[in-house]
């Protein structure tokens, strides 16, 4: 039987879960360097292969891809690469933001260890602050070989696209839903605070080994790359949001590739509602081709069978650990996730979309609706810590929090932080290498 629209919902249906089996999933994204601020080959000695090697060492198992391993699985933890090498955690969900933290602090000395010897650190930033674009390698994965044709050829506004696939790096939290009316409310609470934590975390604002006046270039690059797929989603703050909202964007917007046996098939702006009723030759669309799609759509807030929170860099420790934390408490408490809510609604989309673009130059010192965000992220963190109070485990979160909130009564994000060991290093790469490597003492 051809897919239908509804067989699309019921994809989204079919990851509710009973809250008592809520799980939060946390994904990092490392930038590794040399000593000089140099991007670390894939290949040959002290290379991204041989980073993967030594982590097999440790009982992870890897996939290869034309004989190129291209991803690591223990149990539930996956380490994945983005295409400039970036190297990300995606550890397995876990029930509370401290479980999380101590996980993804196990990793980062993992990964530091085995990087040491080979004259590796990785950085708590995110976007690479030293080197040009055509300084890093491409990664050797068909996916991403794809994806950069297509995004600037196809993807509206994407001059920057190639910069958000080698430069960057995140962090993200994963969230469940027990069913469609909390998803919904879960994403439009997240789309309308999600501006004012992109500012608490913005910790890019080094380019090319030069200052800038930017506080998240990440965010920034995010811009101006493909408008079809990416930023915030008009209709999750209309009345009546549904699933059935989301899988009607998802299906206009147009795929990169179709996948049989492994084989990355370019398509030429296809949506996947063409795909769907019309077919692509004598191919036609599963669910798992749905499912891939969906892996290709990157607005601030992403619904798969779980909820992605997507819009903070990557940055110090404390403040990555932090992030499970911040988003449970402000999601998975009904009364929080209305408080948190009525911080920011009644706003027009414009306004809501002026502020995005907005806040990857003025971070905290943006406004919107008549309020700075300094103070809306001093209030959001009260919420939080209040909404962590009332949930199962949350006390032994609510610490986590501590370092958000001081950035945001100072009116601070880990930039401004960047920016003075800039200044006291004059823009020494050693120096600001050793500073910004992520550190799990």
């Amino acid at each position: 039987m051809p897919l239908s629209v509804d067989d699309l919902v019921g994809y989204f249906r079919a990851g509710s879960k009973a809250s008592s089996q809520f799980r939060i999933g946390i994904e990092q994204e490392k930038i590794g360097v040399r000593p000089g601020g140099e991007a670390v080959p894939y290949d040959g000695a002290g290379g991204i292969t041989e980073i993967l090697g030594r982590l097999s060492e440790q009982g992870f198992v890897a996939t290869l891809e034309d004989g190129h391993p291209i991803s690591l699985e223990r149990g539930e933890d996956r380490i994945t690469l983005e295409p400039g090498g970036q190297l990300e955690l995606s550890a397995g969900a876990l029930p509370t933001a401290a479980a999380c933290r101590d996980a993804l602090y196990a990793h980062v000395r993992d990964v530091t260890a085995i990087g040491r010897p080979l004259e590796v650190t990785f950085m708590g930033v995110g976007y690479r602050p030293f080197g040009r674009i055509d300084d890093v390698p491409w990664l050797p994965k068909r996916r991403y070989g794809v994806m950069r044709a297509y995004l600037p050829r196809y993807g509206r506004s994407s001059r920057l696209a190639h910069n958000m696939m080698k430069m960057t790096a995140t962090v993200q939290a994963n969230f469940d839903y027990d069913g469609e009316a909390d998803a919904v409310d879960k994403m439009r609470t997240a789309l309308g605070v999600t501006s004012i934590l992109t500012a608490l975390y913005a910790a890019s604002p080094i380019i090319e080994g030069k200052k800038t006046a930017w506080k998240s270039y990440r965010a920034a690059v995010w811009l101006e790359t493909d408008e079809d797929r990416c930023g915030l989603l008009p209709f999750a703050f209309q009345p009546g949001f549904s699933f059935r909202d989301y899988v009607e964007w998802a299906l206009d917007v147009p795929m990169f590739f179709l996948v049989r046996d492994g084989v990355f098939r370019p398509v030429e702006r296809l949506p996947f509602r063409r795909f769907m009723t019309e077919g692509l030759g004598d191919e036609r669309a599963t669910i798992r081709d749905w499912e891939i799609h969906l892996s290709t759509l990157f607005p601030e807030v992403r619904l798969k069978r779980y909820i992605e929170l997507r819009g903070a860099d990557a940055g110090p420790m404390p403040m990555a650990a932090g992030l499970g934390a911040v988003w449970r408490g402000l999601l998975e408490e009904p009364s929080a996730r209305a408080a948190a809510w009525a911080l920011v609604a009644g706003r027009p989309f414009a306004e809501r979309e002026a502020l995005r673009r907005e806040v990857p130059r003025a971070g905290l010192t943006a406004r919107f609706g008549g309020h700075g965000l300094r103070d809306l992220a001093v209030e959001l963190l009260r919420i939080a810590d209040a909404g962590l109070r009332q949930l199962p485990g949350g006390d032994g979160d609510r610490v986590l929090l501590d370092p958000l909130r001081a950035y945001a009564e100072a009116g601070r994000s880990p930039a401004d932080d960047l920016n003075e060991d800039f200044d006291a290093a004059k823009g020494d790469p050693r120096t600001l290498i050793r500073a910004w490597a992520l550190a799990t003492g």
